[in-house]
């Protein structure tokens, strides 16, 4: 179900405060992690003045309601895991979240996997039995489509593949 713009709008008519904002802010922490960035867009669209969001973003992030960083280091972690994501697409989402650019880098560099072993995971878990010798083209490529949509390498992809071949 789509909101409409009028439900996004401040409930009463009262102006809107930095308390007001920050209240708000905390009642969307409670459901899930945000981003200062997102959770700024969050509060604009909710019609708080560009004042009002700073200084609720501002106390969020003294109080530590809200770190980039930690926020950061649990998708790249959950997402590694749950084999969701991988390199240049982990690099996109984080970055699609409002993750600054320079903490991506250093983040993600304490995430060292083994490409080759997540690509051989993956596909015994999504495609179990899968042998690119007797696969058809098309679901050579539906299966190089997904783990390349994932974000791993092509050229990891096709030597995992090469190796399943028999000799």
């Amino acid at each position: 179900m789509l909101l409409s713009q009028s439900r996004l709008r401040l409930r009463n008519t009262d102006q809107s405060t930095a308390e007001r904002a920050w209240q708000y802010a905390l009642r969307l922490l409670a459901a899930r992690d945000y981003t200062s960035a997102r959770l700024s867009d969050k509060l604009l669209a909710r019609e708080f003045s560009k004042e009002d969001v700073a200084a609720a973003i501002s106390r969020l992030e003294s109080e530590q309601w809200i770190s980039d960083r930690r926020f950061a280091e649990r998708f790249a972690e959950s997402s590694l895991a749950a084999g969701r994501f991988f390199g240049p697409r982990l690099r996109l989402e984080l970055r699609r979240r409002g993750v600054p650019q320079e903490m991506i880098g250093e983040v993600l560099s304490r995430y060292e996997h083994d490409e080759e072993n997540e690509v051989q995971a993956l596909l015994d878990r999504r495609f179990p039995g899968f042998s690119s010798s007797t696969a058809s083209d098309k679901e050579k490529r539906r299966v190089l489509g997904f783990l390349q949509r994932r974000g791993l390498k092509t050229s990891v992809i096709f030597k995992v593949l090469r190796e399943m071949e028999p000799s």
